[in-house]
């Protein structure tokens, strides 16, 4: 199991989680940050801080935002635009730095309300 950024983080990208996640398993992208379902740890320290509330144990994912489980994973398996392969596991966010794209998910939303 792992933890889930969903909808509410698209345009915030407040970066508390990144800040208290203690594996680094948080990745930032252009319009939303991503947790690594391989990384992860399970161990909840991003979920209280996020002032958004877009962070959600997989379990506890609701259902209006069932489509950003398989969104983080594919940040990381798939090809993301302008790259010709994908990020994979490079074992920390510190290391690969800001991303600066964002899966076809998060394209294909409009810019959300406050941004």
């Amino acid at each position: 199991m792992t933890y889930v950024i969903a909808q509410p983080c698209v345009d915030v990208l407040d970066r508390s989680c990144i800040d208290e996640c203690p594996v680094d398993c948080i990745y930032e992208g252009d319009r939303m940050l991503y947790s690594h379902p391989d990384e992860c740890v399970d161990c909840g320290a991003c979920e209280p801080v996020c002032p958004v509330e877009a962070i959600y144990y997989e379990d506890d994912l609701p259902a209006e935002f069932g489509a950003y489980l398989v969104d983080n994973e594919e940040f990381f398996t798939q090809p993301l635009p302008g790259r010709k392969d994908p990020l994979d596991s490079p074992g920390g966010a510190s290391k690969v730095g800001v991303v600066g794209v964002y899966t076809p998910l998060v394209a294909s939303l409009p810019p959300q309300a406050g941004q």
